[in-house]
């Protein structure tokens, strides 16, 4: 059973890769280059993005009343956001170097760059930075749970559980007290390695 099991997630796996170079192959068509920090389009298509672009107040005037309400709810999270986000900080700088683990890299869950989007206007990209900081924080703090689960409690619950992260499948059976403490060293010591080595 675990021998498919691990088949199934390495196929998973190959499936994701594949489409992120998909997804990536379809951005290139769209003719933008990184350069750092910046992302820069041609400029015929710099102009016509600035022409898409719907102006502030005309943007505001058509915005419908029940997200405007909600707008102050959803920018009152940034403390919480924050706070979060200093102490994942705190709590990755110190105890990843304890357990000798391999850092997870902020800036790969973080990304801010829909900013640079011309036909945005100012609202619209403050939109956009606010959900990339916010997804970004929750996907890196997703990861820095799972290597923690990891490296504490590697072992299934008994009820099915949803959302469920992609170490999970390898972790023990619930039940299974068989060579658990062997088993939990195990998989202590693969997160030790690189993420090449990784089945």
């Amino acid at each position: 059973m675990h021998d498919e099991i691990r088949r199934i997630l390495g196929d998973i796996r190959a499936l994701e890769e594949e489409l992120r170079e998909k997804l990536h192959a379809q951005e290139q068509q769209l003719e933008f280059r990184i350069r750092g920090k910046r992302i820069e389009f041609a400029e015929e298509i710099r102009a016509a993005h600035r022409r898409a672009r719907v102006g502030l107040f005309r943007w505001i005037a058509s915005a419908d009343l029940r997200n405007v309400a909600s707008a102050p709810f959803i920018f009152a999270l940034i403390i919480p956001f924050a706070l979060l986000d200093a102490f994942l900080c705190i709590y990755h700088a110190v105890c990843f170097r304890l357990y000798r683990l391999p850092p997870v890299r902020r800036a790969d869950y973080v990304v801010i760059d829909r900013h640079h989007l011309h036909y945005l206007n100012i609202m619209q990209k403050l939109n956009c930075v606010y959900c990339g900081y916010v997804n970004g924080l929750i996907a890196w703090a997703r990861e820095l749970a799972s290597v923690t689960e990891q490296y504490w409690c590697p072992i299934k619950h008994a009820r099915k559980v949803r959302g469920s992260h992609a170490r999970y499948a390898q972790f023990l059976d619930y039940g299974n007290a068989e060579a658990v403490d062997v088993r939990v060293v195990d998989l202590r010591e693969e997160l030790r390695k690189p993420a090449e080595q990784l089945p």
